[in-house]
Order: C-alpha cells, then structure tokens, then sequence
C-alpha cells in the first residue's frame, strides 16, 4: 500500500470504483477504504436458502425508521458495493428528467446539468460495462452519440410473445439494457440468478469486475477491506479535509491524501458528513446549507406476479423494458414511469418475503408466474431524511407521487391479463427501501440551497467530492446505476484536470 496516496476513495460501489480506475489510469495514485471484505464466489451465491432466506451477504446493521423503531435494512457491505446484488440494467435518464418535470403531486426540479453534459460519459460507462441494448421501440429514449457497446439480448420465446401481445395492445416494449458478460467469449450463461444474487462466474458487469479489478491492476490502486470511516478531520481553517479517522480490527488510525472522495451510498454518506460534526462545523462536514440527509429518494417500487395455468418454462427472463408511460399517456398528462422484467422467481423466494406463505405453494406459484417490477419517480422532500440518533442512522421517510405509481401498477397489470395471466399479484416495496438510494447531498450552482457543485465537489471544503448517488436532485424513475458511473466519470476528469494537473485524461474502455 502507499504510504501516502494521493487520493483516498471511501467506498467500493459503482461511483467509488469509476473513480479509482479512472484516476488509476491516467497515473494517479489511490487508496480505496471498504467497511466491507470481498464477496466469495462460492455455492452459496446462487443458493435461494442463503441468500434470501439466511440474508448471508446482507449487512448485520440496526437502523431506526421514522418513530424509532429498529429495523434491519437490505444493504451491503462488501468489495463492489450494492451492484454486486443488482440485477445488472444500467439505463440512461431520459433526457427530460434532466429539466424540471411536473408531476400530479409536485414537481421534479432540474438539475444544474443538462443530458447533453453527461451523454458523453452515459457512451464510456455503457462501454465499461458492456451494456447489451437496443432502443428500439423505447418511445421514451434520449438521444446518444455512439451506440450500444452490444446487441441486445434475445427474449426467450414465452417473453417475446408477451412482448408481441403488449405491442398490439399498443405499449410498446424495448429491450432492457444489461450489463452482463455475454459477448461470444464471456461468462454469462443466461442463468436465473441476476436479481438479489452475487454472480458466482463473475459474469455480471458490476462495480468489482468492470472498475475495482481493473483499477487494482493498473499497480496504483490499493484496497483496505473491513477498515470503517469513522469521520472526516477538517484542517484548522476549516477549508480542506485533512484527514480520515479510520478503524480496523480495534484500532484507530488517521489516513492522508490531496483529495478525499466520499462514496459510501446516499445513505451512509450522509452519515459519514454528519457523523464529522466538530466546532468548526457544528452541523456536520459540508452542511452549512442545512441538507446534508434531506432530501432522500428511492424510488416508489412494486413488484408484479401474473399467474397463468401454464408453466413458464424461461430462464432468463429479464430482458425487456416497457416506458410506453414514462411520460404519461393520451388519459393522464403526469409522468408514471419505467417497468421492467424481474429475473424468474425461484421456489423459496416468494416465502422469504411473504409471511406465512407455505414453501410449497411459493414454488408452485414461481413455476407459473412471469414476473415485473414498477418504478415511479418519488419527489425530493427535505422531511425524507438520514440523521443520527445517539450515533444510529435514523432514516425517515414519508412516501409521495403514489398516484401516479398507482396509475402505472395498475397499467402493468391490465396488460399481464391481456397477455394471458388472469391473476396478478401485486407487492409494494416501499417501507424501509434502500434500493435506488439517492438524493441527501444534492449539487447545485448555489451553495445556499445545494451541498455540492456540479462536478461533486463540496461548496465548503475544496478537497473533498462526494461521488455516490448523493449528488442527484430528482431520482427519474430508472436505475441509477449509470448515471452514477457517468458523473463519477466526469467528476473525476474535473479533478484531474483541476486538482491534480492532469489535462490530457485517458479515456478507458472495457
């Protein structure tokens, strides 16, 4: 490890590793601190027992809700972050979500960027992570300068005659974009085992595989697992960062660097920066502005079953999108959002989640079903917020915008019906959602009413970035996994260029 790097990257996920390899790249020396260690590629990873049953992979934290009650929220902490359980769709924002959108039940306020800022760094991480896509048939698509780094993956034929009925219906459905190996010499083998799981062949294009792996092989980057960020040291005059309080295995120790970036998740980020409160800042590291924790999104999320007396015999189920709504429709002028094919539901799962639900009647239900996911825009509240409560994370949120999710839920199954699934179930996933996680370090041109400028970096403190899923002052109603990637991108060409001077940025490419 160096003995004095000169970045410290706090966090592995997708905006800690997009810097780390960048910087690492064009010859940057950095230190990557993970709470976490690396996750085995083992049997259990594909085992529906372990990891939705036993929550082997899932972190041992407390967290308290909005009237104090404890909870155990679905986080994790390991070499990759969240995208090592994500279902791999990495989607670009539609160009609108850029500018302010009006909602039934508020409005979305516009970002200090537009599409056109970031559109180039949506083709380098689409290309990073190779994305397979097509946006045909997406009436929702925003435009792109260079296309998808692989075709599509084809739909089996029980999804793709779904797909056929729905366009007849008239909601057109497009191809999900997937980060996943399957170029004619990768490792994916189309398996049932993307959502919720690690990838025990290291076949889906995640944080580890596409940015940390190949950061660490560049020779410049180190990682230290299981080292804990305690808080940040500000200097005297309170302008830089000038240290990182870290633990490991019951010491404590004070970390150095030119540059401090801050990527542990909108939420434990928000944590770190109040967790750092000192005379200087009372109120918390780079929160003058009072919005350090406000303003937490996670998107408004229900899941979808439809049910037919036939067995649905696909494996790899999740590979179409359908954005017919995302804007609305001819009956309803509001913005419903995005839904997309869930990986296939395996015996097991449905009783982990459903109380009382007998294995067996869970399997049978999984072998007939065909399976979706909706996600509507939820507005930013300064009342949906992360604090502390005697040094807990106390997460408080009150769930809006649920009109039009509800006009969206109720679309997706209208169609299911129409496709020959007669019943349909249906489950919010709403309390205590961590998932999608954004939006309690917003940037802004204004220091008065943001946390961070547009290129991440602290009003207050000029050596520290935060380059998470803090950052986003909406949260649209996809993924936000890319959009992470792409502003972590173009973050981390500003600091070289204006921190470190380094002017002429290697691009990298998977």
């Amino acid at each position: 490890m160096q003995a004095k790097p000169d970045v410290i990257v706090i966090g592995s996920g997708v905006g800690g590793g997009a810097v780390a390899r960048r910087l690492a790249e064009n010859g940057v020396e950095v230190l990557i601190l993970e709470r976490g260690d690396w996750v085995p590629r083992e049997s259990d990873n594909w085992s529906v027992a372990s990891v939705f049953h036993q929550k082997k992979y899932t972190a041992h934290d407390s967290w308290l809700d909005a009237d104090g009650v404890a909870f155990r929220p679905s986080i994790y902490y390991n070499v990759g972050g969240c995208t090592k359980f994500y279902g791999g769709s990495m989607i670009r924002f539609r160009e609108r979500d850029f500018g302010e959108l009006v909602h039934e039940e508020g409005t979305s306020p516009a970002w200090p960027i537009s599409y056109a800022d970031i559109e180039p760094y949506y083709g380098q991480a689409e290309a990073i992570f190779g994305v397979h896509g097509d946006d045909a048939g997406d009436p929702s698509a925003p435009w792109r300068s260079t296309p998808y780094p692989f075709e599509k993956l084809q739909s089996e034929p029980r999804v793709a005659r779904m797909a056929e009925t729905m366009r007849r219906l008239g909601a057109r459905t497009s191809a999900l974009p997937l980060a996943v190996d399957y170029r004619e010499s990768g490792t994916c083998i189309r398996c049932k085992t993307c959502d919720g799981f690690p990838c025990k062949l290291g076949a889906k294009n995640e944080a580890e595989t596409s940015l940390l792996r190949p950061a660490i092989a560049t020779g410049r980057v180190s990682i230290r697992t299981n080292t804990y960020a305690k808080r940040l040291l500000l200097a005297p005059d309170g302008k830089r960062i000038e240290g990182v309080e870290v633990e490991q295995d019951g010491k404590t120790e004070t970390l150095r660097a030119k540059l401090i970036v801050v990527a542990c998740g909108a939420i434990n980020t928000a944590a770190l920066l109040l967790r750092s409160a000192n005379d200087k800042a009372p109120d918390g590291i780079a929160n003058r502005s009072g919005l350090v924790g406000r303003n937490y999104m996670s998107h408004n999320q229900t899941a979808l079953m439809g049910l037919s007396m036939e067995q649905n015999n696909t494996v790899f189920q999740k590979t179409i999108a359908l954005n017919e709504y995302y804007f609305g429709d001819a009956d309803y002028a509001f913005p419903m959002g995005h839904a997309q094919m869930l990986g296939k539901l395996q015996g097991g799962m449905l009783s982990a989640n459903v109380p009382y639900l007998p294995k067996a009647v869970g399997s049978t239900m999984a072998r007939h079903s065909m399976d979706w996911i909706a996600f509507s825009e939820d507005l930013p509240d300064p009342d949906n917020r992360v604090t502390l409560r005697d040094g807990q994370i106390q997460l408080s949120v009150r769930r809006n915008n649920l009109r039009s999710h509800r006009r969206l839920v109720g679309k997706v199954e209208s169609l299911l019906r129409n496709c020959g699934y007669p019943i349909v179930l249906t489950k919010p996933l709403l309390k205590h959602s961590t998932s999608h996680q954004c939006g309690t370090a917003k940037f802004g041109h204004d220091p008065r009413d943001s946390v961070l400028d547009p290129y991440c970096r602290s009003h207050e403190h000029e050596n520290l970035y935060v380059v998470d899923a803090s950052f986003m002052p909406s949260s649209a109603a996809v993924n936000p996994a890319l959009t992470i990637a792409a502003q972590a991108l173009r973050a981390t060409d500003h600091m070289l260029a204006q921190d470190l001077g380094i002017s002429s940025v290697k691009e990298f490419r998977a």
